[in-house]
């Protein structure tokens, strides 16, 4: 080692060092303090849902194969979000409704499918956001019957919370930087919960914090350190900063405006082939919907953020009926606005239609990847925020 050049090295860091706190001493208090403030207390993590459990059905559900966690990895994302209906892993009939006697039945043989997919995915790097998409007393999706009502009925808050137990008490030896709780997907008040298209809204804040604590401070009983997350009400889109006081992150959803993201999806719209063709910008009415629509729609989160609530985008992306130059030039303003305000994200899926693989639109041309078609200008889109 030349000892000359080692001191010139160490003067000339320590000369930039103190250059940096000079100026640094000279910008107001204030002006960092608010800076500082403006820092999302989430990481940004970057990467896609997996659909294994999102069935009731275990049987019907959609096996994330090893390659697409490999991939994943490789491509350079570190998240997972594994959203689950929590029939999948009870010990039931499902020949009819579930009844409240059946909602403990745990499967140990389905959780321990769970374990597999949670292990797998740590072990490449990637942090899992463990989700019940459907949980005692409610679900955003219709289609079936619950015993109770997760936002008025103790019973149903007293499974909900057994379920939670149950998942902090099986991974209480995982790392809080590995693993998080993600409580409830979408919170969302439907007048009738078996008709999809069913109009509805705003659960209750009050009873969304009632149920969002007493979950919180089950899985905190097991281990204090678990970083657990509410989902937006209002079916995840809407800020709540009622929930503040709670010590819990927010993950809101990337689907803004709706008509883009869910063009002609069949489970919102009654007769899809009428829904009129859509651009970006976007036009309604008098209105033009473009990147500063998107800001004021994430202004609430932002707000959060600079209450020091970390937040996340849990969701987003486009079913496969947008056209996809539409599609990509829309959602490149998304993924901008997120970043600005240090805002991660987790596409609804990985492979299928939304997805960056086997998504099945018409008018893309696929690139050939291992067998798997891959919309390449989408995965670059996405790459390029890492």
């Amino acid at each position: 080692m030349n000892s000359s050049n080692t001191r010139r090295n160490f003067l000339k860091k320590s000369a930039l060092i103190g250059s940096g706190i000079s100026f640094a001493g000279a910008i107001p208090f204030e002006t960092l303090a608010k800076e500082a403030k403006h820092q999302n207390k989430l990481p940004a993590w970057k990467g896609f849902n997996l659909l294994d459990f999102f069935s009731h059905d275990p049987n019907a559900g959609r096996p994330t194969k090893p390659r697409y966690i490999q991939w994943i990895s490789d491509w350079g994302f570190d998240f997972v979000r594994i959203p689950i209906s929590y029939p999948s892993y009870l010990d039931i009939d499902r020949s009819r409704p579930i009844r409240p006697d059946e909602v403990l039945n745990f499967d140990e043989s389905r959780l321990e499918k769970v374990d597999e997919l949670v292990d797998r995915c740590i072990s490449k790097g990637l942090h899992v956001s463990l989700n019940l998409h459907r949980a005692p007393g409610f679900c955003i999706n219709a289609g079936f019957e619950e015993p109770y009502n997760l936002w008025k009925d103790q019973e149903a808050q007293d499974a909900f919370c057994a379920h939670w137990d149950m998942w902090a008490k099986r991974y209480k030896g995982i790392s809080k930087k590995k693993l998080s709780f993600d409580l409830v997907n979408e919170p969302f008040q439907r007048q009738n919960p078996n008709d999809q298209h069913s109009p509805g809204g705003l659960v209750d804040v009050a009873d969304y914090h009632r149920v969002a604590k007493a979950a919180l401070d089950t899985i905190k009983s097991v281990k204090k350190s678990r970083l657990v997350i509410a989902d937006g009400n209002g079916g995840g889109g809407i800020a709540v900063p009622e929930l503040a006081d709670l010590d819990l992150a927010q993950s809101c959803r990337g689907y803004h405006p709706f008509p883009i993201s869910h063009y002609k999806a069949g489970w919102v719209y009654k007769d899809p082939e009428s829904v009129p063709p859509v651009n970006w910008p976007l036009i309604q009415g008098e209105r033009i919907l473009d990147i500063e629509e998107i800001r004021k729609y994430y202004a609430p989160w932002k707000a959060l953020v600079d209450q020091g609530v970390g937040v996340h985008c849990g969701e987003c992306g486009c079913y496969n009926e947008t056209p996809h130059e539409v599609f990509l030039s829309w959602f490149g303003d998304v993924l901008t606005v997120l970043k600005e305000n240090g805002i991660g994200f987790g596409i609804w899926e990985f492979s299928g239609a939304f997805g960056v693989m086997n998504s099945g639109r018409k008018d893309v041309a696929y690139e050939d990847w291992y067998g798997e078609k891959l919309d390449r200008k989408f995965l670059e889109l996405l790459r390029a925020q890492l």
